[in-house]
């Protein structure tokens, strides 16, 4: 199953890199964004009603709680990938391959946190409780950084070493990573995002995966719900474009989420413990919370949104109705 997994992605990532990447570069529209991004989804439930058939109830119900928890939380890194293109003036035609490579990079990095994850959980069962301590910290952050301003992004350790070590050019060569000028090899700005990219994405990363590990111990269903949550990503942050602004709520819905699996972590390693009040949260209800709460803040979003360009517009009516009312009479 490992085997199928990886070897899957693998040539799902070659099938969308030669379909999106060749001829002329162009920019991701909103049809095509749209298609895939339902062609993801389709493939994550179509594998997750496979593992259903496969090995239970109890484990597609992981599965399906994993993959919403990290598409869900995946949603809210996407503004930052948005202010990393936009700090690096990365052009639009070349914006869907940073994003391709970069995530690539992230799951890679992802697949070597959570064996390592995996294997410190099965040893060390207090981790447990750090994990679901961690978790309702994050959620509190989350709900005190709510109107905090993100429009700043500070680069992390290992692209600052990245900049100092590799000689750099100036402007962006297509789509290319390095190119050699004066005959010496130096990398583009190309390579810099992707960098930025996949690592902030691994930073991302110290939140998800506790918050899966808080839904299923396996390492393969951990690695599959990060890896078609990650898939579809890019095709969303086309296909949502300005509604990202229009979330004004997702960070309360996702802070509810990860202190309702902090809590869930906390009361397993009670359980246990053998401590006899401590109830075990079947993986139904956790999906249900996940599901209704996301839902919820998402309509919730959408209708202040529409209120607030309400109450915005003007008293004469649209801008069309009011150059009529200005023109002069003939």
């Amino acid at each position: 199953m490992w085997a199928l997994v990886i070897v899957g992605l693998l040539v799902v990532v070659a099938v969308d890199l030669w379909i999106v990447d060749r001829g002329e570069p162009r920019e991701f529209s909103m049809r095509q964004a749209g298609i895939w991004v339902g062609f993801y989804v389709c493939l994550a439930v179509l594998f997750g009603i496979g593992l259903t058939v496969w090995a239970g109830a109890g484990t597609g119900g992981e599965f399906f709680a994993g993959y919403l928890t990290e598409y869900s939380l995946s949603v809210d890194n996407l503004f930052i990938f948005y202010v990393i293109m936009t700090r690096f003036g990365v052009p639009r035609i070349y914006q869907h391959k940073v994003l391709l490579v970069g995530i690539v990079l992230a799951l890679v990095m992802r697949g070597i946190f959570i064996a390592v994850g995996s294997a410190a959980l099965l040893r060390f069962g207090w981790l447990l409780y750090a994990f679901g301590a961690f978790l309702l910290y994050t959620a509190y952050t989350l709900l005190r950084d709510h109107n905090k301003d993100d429009d700043e992004f500070n680069e992390n350790i290992l692209l600052r070493w990245a900049r100092r070590v590799f000689p750099t050019t100036s402007d962006y060569v297509g789509s290319r990573v390095t190119v050699r000028v004066d005959g010496r090899r130096m990398v583009t700005p190309m390579l810099i995002v992707m960098i930025a990219i996949g690592t902030t994405d691994l930073l991302f990363a110290l939140d998800s995966i506790p918050a899966i590990f808080g839904l299923t111990k396996a390492a393969f269903i951990v690695f599959s719900a990060n890896a078609f949550a990650l898939m579809g990503l890019r095709q969303l942050y086309f296909l949502l474009g300005g509604l990202l602004r229009r979330l004004v709520y997702i960070s309360y819905g996702l802070a509810f989420i990860l202190g309702f699996i902090g809590v869930k972590l906390i009361l397993e390693a009670l359980h246990e413990n053998e401590v006899s009040w401590a109830p075990q949260i079947p993986i139904w209800v956790s999906l249900a919370v996940i599901v209704v709460t996301m839902a919820v803040t998402t309509l919730a979003s959408l209708v202040k949104a529409r209120r607030d360009e309400k109450a915005v517009t003007p008293a004469t009516g649209s801008p069309a109705e009011a150059s009529q009312a200005e023109a002069p009479q003939g």
